[in-house]
């Protein structure tokens, strides 16, 4: 029996893959740039909590290239009340109504959370900053593209999602970053070896049971 055929559908997987992980269209083009900030400056609820230019900037710079956001957030350590229902709830469970919508929408433009991290102690290091407002969380998202973050920026539906976010983190920041180092190997690289050894196992599968 011939079982090469498996090697065949590992790489059509793998490609597939890759169509749904990768940028594939390049940077922002001037007018993409021109119609997201319309949409955000829209649509976006953030228009009071974030400067405009400084998206625009970020989004001017493109270089077509994945990258990292960092996140720090304070979840409320007390009940908040729900946007919804106004009634009192714990703030994880009323974040949750922000997660649940937005990561999502974001694993399906190729995103997803590269690390999330509990803190466990106060600051070690700290100079020419404003005092530990107590952390909760950190987050590392990986972004496909600046346009994927943009695209998610300006989408009407995040609206009431947001509502969620702002009444269960009383404070919050975040910036772009690229990594320098990364010792945690990508899904690029762990996927493609996860597909290879299963096609590998397959194909002598099937020689075993053709020489039987």
């Amino acid at each position: 029996m011939d079982s090469f055929w498996v090697w065949g559908m590992a790489l059509a997987a793998y490609g597939l893959f890759l169509a749904w992980y990768v940028n594939w269209r390049g940077p922002l083009k001037p007018q993409e740039i021109d119609d997201l900030m319309a949409r955000i400056t829209a649509h976006n609820p953030d228009a009071g909590r974030n400067d405009p230019a400084v998206v625009r900037h970020f989004l001017e710079g493109d270089d077509g290239r994945e990258f990292f956001m960092l996140n720090l957030v304070r979840v409320a350590s007390t009940d908040v009340a729900d946007p919804l229902t106004g009634q009192m709830r714990p703030a994880r469970a009323v974040m949750d109504g922000y997660t649940r919508m937005f990561l999502p929408a974001l694993f399906r433009r190729g995103g997803h959370p590269a690390i999330a991290a509990r803190k466990i102690g106060p600051y070690f290091d700290a100079w020419g900053v404003e005092p530990d407002p107590e952390w909760t969380l950190v987050g590392y998202m990986r972004y496909r593209s600046r346009r994927d973050l943009a695209i998610l920026v300006a989408d009407p539906r995040f609206g009431g999602a947001h509502d969620f976010k702002f009444a269960a983190m009383p404070q919050t920041f975040s910036f772009p970053t690229r990594p320098v180092i990364m010792a945690l190997a990508s899904p690029k690289l762990w996927l493609g070896l996860t597909i290879a050894l299963i096609a590998a196992l397959t194909q002598i599968a099937l020689l075993l049971v053709a020489v039987d």
